[in-house]
């Protein structure tokens, strides 16, 4: 077919939601439009009708096409500048706790999650650090809890980690066995891999550290305003969201509950929320 048309994709939205739990109601319809083209494609699916008629029915279909409903884009030491700026600004405060919870949010298949346990393992924190990896993909989550990659991808790793202010020798990492890069188990001891939907999931108390990057554009403004609360609720006083090249906080209706750390690098940090005579504003 070459369209889906705004009804077939509301069912479709819908009926995901009621059979299998998963809310893609509020993401961004272009995008998802797009992702549903690409499934009809390769799926051969005729319509919406068939769409529905044989996924509610099949729940193994579901599981092959849940991946590409999802966004995984990743790599290690993605953007390294902002991975130089953590380390560089964020680590030394950081530093100031006793214990560091951090969520890194939509995770996809764990590049990201190494990448900053790295640093932290650098830097004397990995020890009094808890990380919570969260993504909805359940294929995405499990790829991450193995730390298993493509020596290819290592190679393009050596660069990133370079750039981000890396001390030490990448490959002190990892080791290669039968053509893959496996991340050492050390990196893994910390890190609690879980489940997570942004859409209609609970909070992580006490966060000192988000990271949620490139998983905003997909959502609408709707979306983005609950997801933002939601970070807002689990983060400690003045702790810091860390969000995509192309994410802000500017245009949500909590803009003034964040204040920019760091703009270039789209760093903010926690304000406090409080009712007053003109409304929700920050302390």
């Amino acid at each position: 077919m070459s369209s889906v048309d705004s009804l077939e994709q509301k069912l479709i939205l819908e009926g995901i939601f009621l059979k299998y739990g998963y809310d893609f109601r509020k993401y961004a319809e272009s995008s998802f439009s797009r992702r549903l083209q690409n499934i009809f494609k390769k799926f051969e699916f005729q319509d919406g009708f068939d769409f529905l008629k044989k996924v509610y029915n099949d729940p193994e279909l579901f599981e092959k096409i849940l991946p590409f409903l999802t966004i995984s884009t990743t790599e290690l030491f993605r953007d390294p500048l902002v991975f130089k700026t953590i380390r560089e600004s964020l680590v030394p405060i950081l530093k100031t706790y006793p214990r560091l919870n951090i969520w890194v949010a939509g995770c996809s298949t764990g590049e990201e999650v190494y990448s900053l346990a790295i640093i932290l393992l650098e830097e004397g924190l990995y020890s009094r650090s808890n990380i919570f990896a969260t993504d909805i993909n359940p294929r995405a989550l499990e790829m991450a809890r193995e730390g298993r990659y493509s020596l290819s991808t290592f190679q393009s790793y050596v660069h990133n980690y370079t750039a981000s202010g890396g001390t030490q020798s990448p490959s002190d990492y990892y080791t290669v066995k039968k053509g893959f890069g496996h991340f050492q188990n050390e990196l893994k001891e910390n890190i609690l891999f879980e489940e997570h939907n942004l859409a209609t999931d609970h909070v992580f108390r006490e966060m000192h550290l988000i990271l949620c990057r490139n998983v905003l554009i997909y959502f609408n403004r709707t979306l983005e305003d609950r997801v933002l609360r939601l970070f807002h609720d689990s983060l400690v006083y003045h702790g810091f969201l860390v969000l995509g090249s192309k994410e802000t906080t500017r245009f949500s209706s909590l803009h003034r509950s964040y204040r920019v750390f760091d703009p270039k690098h789209k760093i903010f940090q926690k304000e406090n929320l409080a009712w007053g005579k003109e409304g929700l504003h920050a302390n």
